[in-house]
């Protein structure tokens, strides 16, 4: 069986990209984009892309584009993520729920405000390399990519 798609939010805050640094224990800390797989009860990926931005933000969002869709080899295949651009309206924390967030195992998601700096996009261990590459050669356009 072929894994599960998933989505990624490339979501900004004014000049910023919003990220999740990532302390889990036993592995190296590591950067994510929030995101995560489609669920059978999500309607389409941009459902996926909202559920998954409250779950892990508590937040809200507009201008929804979607910028790419990376194919990201795996174990048992080819794992396709599917990449939106997005601006935050709002964001409680408060409101984020799930197993992230229930399961101390699962370590720490900090959420943190980067510039759109190439630079240091690729000074990141984000994960998948493939988001890392994409960002690195994108992030200073995306204010212009992202409509809104």
């Amino acid at each position: 069986m072929p894994p599960v798609p998933s989505v990624r939010a490339v979501l900004l805050d004014g000049d910023r990209i919003v990220l999740f640094r990532r302390t889990v224990p036993g592995r190296e800390t590591y950067w994510s984009a929030p995101g995560g797989h489609v669920e059978p009860e999500d309607g389409s990926l941009e459902d996926t892309l909202h559920r998954e931005l409250m779950e892990e933000l508590g937040a809200t969002v507009s201008a929804v584009t979607p910028l790419t869709t990376l194919r990201c080899p795996r174990a048992g295949g080819v794992k396709l993520q599917h990449v939106y651009g997005c601006r935050l309206v709002s964001m409680d924390p408060a409101l984020r729920c799930g197993p992230e967030f229930t399961e101390p195992g699962r370590g720490v998601y900090e959420v943190v405000r980067l510039p759109l700096d190439p630079a240091g996009i690729t000074a990141l261990n984000l994960v998948p390399a493939e988001l890392r590459a994409y960002l690195a050669g994108t992030v200073t356009r995306l204010p212009d990519l992202i409509s809104g």
